[in-house]
Order: structure tokens, then sequence, then C-alpha cells
């Protein structure tokens, strides 16, 4: 399978109480199949009843680290998507909730490439997260400050080992 045919037929489910932001990732991702919730109760429903490759959660307005807990019980791929959670202490809180990734609202102009990057990963059995740096770090250096790992130094040395 090529790289460009990774997201192509997945199911993902999209839970951001924000509609306009519903309907941007649909149109991003037109090659998948897309289904989206606007609360917390209704992307609890959808994982516990129906089949996800993905699940992209907003970690604000919907209950996203409890949506994370669901999703990873259910084996669907957790990624966070954030605005208002956008911090170095919520991206390590993504990463060791068992979150794919943590994509900034701001880029998710690119959600395709993380995606991939991510369904790439696990068809070469690698971290979810290898290229999470390379693509983030310039972003949240303009973002937090030149020493934005340095907050927590012992997670960010760990996690450029084990990526």
């Amino acid at each position: 399978m090529s790289k460009d045919d990774l997201l192509k037929g997945k199911k993902i489910l999209i839970v951001d109480d924000e509609p306009d932001v519903l309907e941007t990732l649909e149109e991003y991702l037109n090659m998948c199949d897309i289904v989206k919730a606007t609360r917390f109760d209704e992307g609890m429903y959808l994982l516990n009843n129906s089949f996800f490759d993905l699940a992209i959660i907003d970690i604000m307005g919907v209950d996203g680290y409890k949506l994370l807990e669901i999703a990873k019980h259910k084996k669907v791929i957790p990624v966070m998507l954030t605005a208002h959670a956008l911090s170095p202490e919520n991206i390590i809180r993504s990463y060791k909730g068992g979150a794919a990734s943590y994509i900034p609202k701001d880029e998710m102009g690119d959600i395709t490439i993380y995606l991939k990057d991510i369904l790439e990963a696990q068809e070469k059995g690698k971290s979810f997260w290898w290229r999470w740096l390379e693509r983030l770090d310039s972003y949240c250096e303009k973002k937090f400050g030149e020493d934005w790992k340095n907050i927590d130094k012992e997670f960010w040395e760990d996690f450029a080992y084990f990526t």
C-alpha cells in the first residue's frame, strides 16, 4: 500500500464541540469514512458501539481525556486535537495517557500528514510519535519559547530515546 493510500477508507470518529472544526476536518479527510460527534456522551456512545480505525478527540469541551481512555480500551487509535489545552503539560499528559498524537487546531490543515505518520508507524511497528517532534518542535518553540521542553526535561530526554 502506498503512503498516499494509508487513509483511504479509514473510519474516523471526530469529537469536537465546534461544528466548524468538524466540517473542516471532514473536508480535509474526504478520503475517509467520517463520523462526527459534538458532545462527550455522543462520542462515548459511538466509541462503545461502533468500530473506528482512529478517533480525533478535542481535549476541552467534550472531556477529551475521558474519551481518550475509552478509545484506548476499545483499541481505537486516539489523536488529541486542541486549541485551548495547548501546553507542554497537555502534550505530556496526552502521550502518557496513550494518545497516538497531539495536534494543535491551528495545525489541522496538515491533519492528513499527521494521520499518515501514525498509520505508517503502525505499519512499521514504530512509536506513533516517531515523527511528532520533527513535525511540531518548531511550532512548539514559537508558541511556548525555546526552552519549552525544560518544563519536564527528563520526559523529553526519554521521549527522544523511545520515539
